[in-house]
């Protein structure tokens, strides 16, 4: 899907840039990762290319004057990567059924792959039954036989890894196959040799190329499922759009409608739902009443009510009754698509801990290639006269190895050193380094989508990681957001309806809960709004319009100072008796002098003493920031164990208090912060922060801001998301320490290292079964995330 830049990008000084999203197949390694990703930044226009192996994509961002998607995509097929760039029309359902088609295809292929590695195995083991003292059978011991089921080998099931290998090499992108074509080749090669001329003296192991097919078509074929699993979250998320919805004329008919597709819906159409039915596109009900399943878009296990002028998520279920809804987001747009996309941004963008695996990545091939080429000259020219018995206890020391392979003939230097250097070249796993971070990811974000939990890329799991210092915003965040007048004290003749009617007529015009209050009580009482123009907002302090010709001024203390209005002495007293119950206070103006004060009261959210120690517990400082008063922020502070208050400052300093924190010197070090908030007054700091989190209830500008994004009313998803990032991290950093540390030993072990002073050395064989190993393994411990947050 080729998509224009994000509104924050557009705002930048290269406000023609876009992102494009290629799907690439035919990747098998972090080493074919490094080729494609270094083949797309080499093209004139492209200014970053982040490529993921397990999703196959290829998130590119280009000057649309100077290339086009299309071209690159072209590119990329021509050198062995088939590639389209995925189109705007392709819808989330639509991809959906086509990553179902494409996910069978490759259920097809495992199981045909299971079959071929199967077969390949039996028959090898098979012919060597004798050689531990079982009975010869006659064909399965024949050398030609032996010959023949290599020679298939290589032509039927290992022809895509040998041509895929060579294409590699001739574009000097060396791969995971060019290594087993390399080892594959050399050892089929050299048995023919032997069976043509036996008056050479070598013996031949057609077995070794055999067994090596077949173990590396059984790791990958594991591998393949394994990584199915991985991505099953993503795949549940597309299921979850329905391709139809039911198109009605009038809200009030009873009409059944007319089924359309999906993403044919326009914005202010109305959908008809029945009960058991998913609901196509985000809306507002406007005839009926139902309790809708939420569960698998905010991960809320209750059912929620839902009524008239009430908002319901496409992709959810509607439970119980019919009801008809206008649609108010389509497409791309809808929640679900959203969070679709949230989601494979997550899974694209790397965690700078990969960039080592990356790195070593880009040269593994080559390195490998080149100490296969040590170890054989090596070892023909010295290392078998300097340590001459390894020829002649070959025999022994060979039957302590994982392969079958028949060693009993007399071995020679060349020999021996020709199988040491394929060992070398098929147990080298640059497949354990790619698979090591975006499998992990893969999981971890797929978990947190699952339960509500957006994390948005690899860089926030490790930054989440040296988390040290949280810090909440109070209304809409520590407290549910919906405040109530509980107060309102007049100066003057003006009457208590009369201040709150002049306040809700301003405050009309904002979104903020304090203001949302204040229109909610006019309203309980049915004040009308006044005629008021030219509304001006301040975040942080107030609001301001013109009604009746007058100017109306609704907003903090400072907000009235500001317009050089000072509150009374009289009004002191009453302004702090408030303030110690726990109360907001709201300052109205009208003509430069003080009209009045309302008193507000926002209640706690259930969960936010639990999940301030909860924080407290897992090592982290936390603070509360608030531009509201100093007694109002210390209260609430108190009621849940916050000691650390900022209070009665306003967005800028929100963000500069962030800073501050992070740039902290002395005997202090630099804090690593992150910022809870929900409204557009938390933007600046949760954009300052290193990582920002944000409720799902507070504004775009929270959401788009923000690296986490909680779906749920629920604050202790603070403390889950931290831990899931926590625990994906670690899951990481262990899938790179056994990649590496695989590498780093079994390297040296396969070019002999054990053979002169214990005579161990490995088969070709048993190190291909090695190596498929290793990428299983890692796959495997980044699915142990799921049992570990089943069991949370």
């Amino acid at each position: 899907m080729v998509q224009i830049s994000p509104q924050s990008e557009l705002n930048t000084t290269q406000p023609s840039l876009a992102t494009a999203i290629l799907d690439v197949r035919g990747m098998k390694c972090a080493g074919c990762v490094k080729a494609v990703e270094r083949q797309l930044s080499h093209h004139q226009g492209v200014i970053s290319a982040c490529v993921n192996l397990i999703t196959e994509v290829a998130v590119v961002k280009y000057a649309p004057d100077e290339i086009q998607p299309q071209v690159l995509a072209e590119k990329l097929s021509a050198i062995g990567f088939p590639s389209e760039p995925r189109s705007e029309s392709n819808h989330s359902a639509k991809r959906y059924v086509s990553a179902a088609q494409r996910h069978q295809q490759q259920r097809q292929q495992q199981i045909r792959g299971l079959v071929v590695a199967a077969i390949l195995l039996i028959f090898s083991t098979i012919g060597h039954i004798s050689h531990i003292g079982g009975p010869s059978i006659p064909l399965f011991s024949n050398i030609w036989f032996h010959w023949a089921l290599a020679t298939g080998a290589l032509l039927i099931p290992g022809r895509s890894i040998l041509v895929d290998g060579w294409r590699g090499l001739r574009h000097g992108m060396p791969n995971m196959n060019t290594l087993v074509a390399l080892g594959t080749i050399s050892t089929y090669l050299t048995s023919f040799f032997a069976l043509i001329f036996p008056q050479l003296g070598w013996e031949c192991f057609f077995d070794e190329p055999v067994m090596l097919l077949g173990f590396i078509l059984l790791g990958r074929t594991l591998e393949a499922k394994a990584r199915g699993r991985a991505s099953a979250a993503i795949e549940a998320l597309f299921a979850l759009s329905p391709p139809l919805a039911r198109l009605i004329g009038d809200p009030h008919s009873t009409e059944a409608g007319i089924e359309i597709p999906v993403e044919q819906v326009r914005v202010g159409e109305w959908i008809r739902v029945l009960a058991g039915e998913k609901i196509p596109v985000d809306g507002e009900v406007v005839v009926g009443q139902t309790s809708v399943d939420e569960s698998m878009i905010t991960g809320e296990s209750m059912p929620v009510a839902k009524q008239a002028t009430e908002a319901v998520i496409g992709g959810t279920l509607n439970l119980s009754g019919a009801i008809t809804l206008k649609a108010t987001r389509v497409g791309e747009d809808t929640t679900l698509a959203k969070i679709i996309a949230s989601v494979e941004e997550a899974q694209t963008r790397k965690a700078p801990v990969q960039q080592l695996a990356d790195t070593v990545a880009g040269y593994f091939a080559y390195g490998v290639m080149i100490i296969a080429s040590v170890t054989f000259f090596f070892w023909d020219f010295i290392g078998t006269k300097w340590f001459p018995d390894v020829l002649m206890g070959m025999s022994s020391g060979m039957e302590h190895q994982m392969s079958m392979s028949d060693m009993t003939m007399t071995t020679t230097p060349l020999l021996l050193s020709l199988k040491l250097a394929i060992s070398v070249l098929v147990i080298a796993c640059p497949c354990a380094l790619g698979l090591a971070t975006p499998t992990a990811i893969l999981v971890g974000t797929g978990i947190g989508a699952e339960r509500g939990l957006l994390i948005k890329g690899g860089d926030i799991l490790e930054k989440v990681h040296q988390l040290d210092t949280v810090i909440f915003d109070k209304t809409g965040t520590l407290t549910i957001g919906h405040p109530e007048v509980t107060d309102c004290i007049t100066l003057g003749e003006i009457t208590s309806d009369k201040l709150l009617q002049l306040a809700a007529t301003v405050e009309s015009g904002t979104t903020h809960p304090l203001g949302t209050a204040i229109v909610e009580a006019a309203q309980i009482k049915e004040l009308p709004f006044l005629e008021a123009a030219q509304f001006a907002t301040e975040a942080g302090l107030g609001i301001s319009a013109v009604v009746a010709g007058k100017l109306v001024l609704v907003g903090n203390q400072q907000w009235l100072e500001s317009h050089q209005i000072e509150p009374s002495a009289t009004l002191e007293a009453k302004v702090q008796s408030l303030l110690k119950e726990g109360k907001t206070v709201v300052y109205v103006a009208v003509a430069g002098k003080l009209a009045g004060i309302m008193g507000l009261q926002d209640v706690l959210r259930a969960d936010a003493q639990q999940t301030v120690e909860q924080l407290k517990k897992m090592g982290l400082r936390v603070m509360l920031v608030t531009g509201d008063h100093q007694e109002v922020a210390e209260i609430i502070a108190g009621k849940i164990g916050i000691t650390e208050v900022f209070s009665g400052v306003t967005p800028q300093e929100k963000a500069k208090i962030v800073e501050s924190l992070r740039l902290e010197s002395g005997d202090q070090k630099p804090a690593i912060v992150a910022m809870v908030g929900d409204g557009i007054n938390d933007a600046p700091a949760l954009a300052s922060a290193d990582i920002g989190i944000a409720l799902h209830g507070g504004t775009e500008v929270a959401l788009e801001t923000a690296a986490i994004v909680l779906m749920r009313e629920r604050l202790l998803d603070v403390v889950e998301s931290i831990q899931l990032s926590r625990a994906t991290f670690q899951k990481i950093r262990q899938n790179l320490f056994w990649a590496l540390g695989y590498n780093t030993f079994a390297i040296p072990i396969a070019a002999g290292l054990l053979l002169p002073p214990f005579g161990f050395v490995l088969s070709p064989a048993a190190s291909a079964a090695l190596m498929a190993s290793s990428s299983v393994m890692v796959v495997t411990n980044s699915l142990l995330l799921h049992r570990q947050f089943s069991q949370s």
